[in-house]
């Protein structure tokens, strides 16, 4: 047997692992933040080279979409981790007065669930009687088993931070061979822009990796192909409406 895999499943190591599941993760809310800001300002930077505008315009433009973009996309994230937070609040509310009003029908519902869980009679209803005899653990239960909800939502500053710190981190890096552009032609720029920019989905990648444990290669090659696709389509259009502008 795999030593690290006897490790895992040590009495301590289990505690430790039950108990991380209840705490709320941002992962997602930095992977879709790194990705939209790099493919955005990826987006104005073919732009501005598909329409042959100065450099200047594309670190002027570039910069101010990432902290709009960015706020706007944070504030978004932060109204949404904030309705979850309040739809498990007013659940929880919801389900204490229907044990306060109605509690053997709500024990009903307990025993359903662990039925169809394949509990059966006499452990079924010790089942029952031990959860209903704990009024937190009895809300809890009707949270995640009836209605599929988690016990705590995302902390919303948490959400807004992690998306807004992504997206103007790896954002940035599309814009940052335009610093250069005096020193360097504007096709070696472009050029540069978007191998830096494939290189940011690969990185990114990476850490979505190492963080859920998965093969590194291929978590960093997904995020590379599904971030490349948004970027090239950003560019097609940039030289799509350059075309269509030259013909007005």
């Amino acid at each position: 047997m795999d030593e690290s895999l006897r490790k895992e499943h040590e009495s301590e190591e289990i505690r430790k692992r039950l108990a991380g599941r209840k705490k709320s993760h941002y992962l997602g809310d930095a992977v879709l933040g790194a990705i939209d800001g790099c493919v955005t300002t990826f987006a104005v930077v073919s732009g501005v080279v598909g329409g042959e505008l100065p450099a200047a315009v594309a670190l002027l433009l570039g910069s101010a979409n990432l902290l709009a973009d960015g706020f706007s996309m944070a504030v978004s994230n932060f109204q949404k981790a904030k309705s979850e937070r309040e739809l498990i609040v007013n659940a929880r509310r919801r389900e204490e007065m229907h044990i306060d009003q109605i509690p053997e029908g709500e024990k009903e519902e307990v025993r359903q669930i662990f039925e169809g869980k394949g509990f059966k009679e006499p452990v079924l209803s010790e089942v029952v009687k031990v959860i209903t005899q704990n009024r937190k653990l009895w809300v809890n239960t009707m949270l995640t088993e009836e209605l599929g909800l988690p016990l705590q939502g995302p902390n919303a500053f948490r959400a807004a931070a992690s998306t807004f710190f992504a997206f103007i981190g790896i954002g940035t890096v599309p814009l940052l061979p335009f610093i250069f552009s005096a020193w360097i032609t504007p096709q070696k720029v472009f050029l540069f822009s978007a191998l830096l920019t494939g290189c940011a989905f690969f990185l990114v990648g990476l850490l979505k990796g190492v963080v859920l444990k998965r093969s590194l290669f291929f978590s960093a090659l997904e995020t590379l192909l599904v971030g490349g696709a948004a970027a090239f389509l950003a560019f097609w259009v940039a030289t799509a409406l350059r075309g269509l502008a030259g013909r007005i």
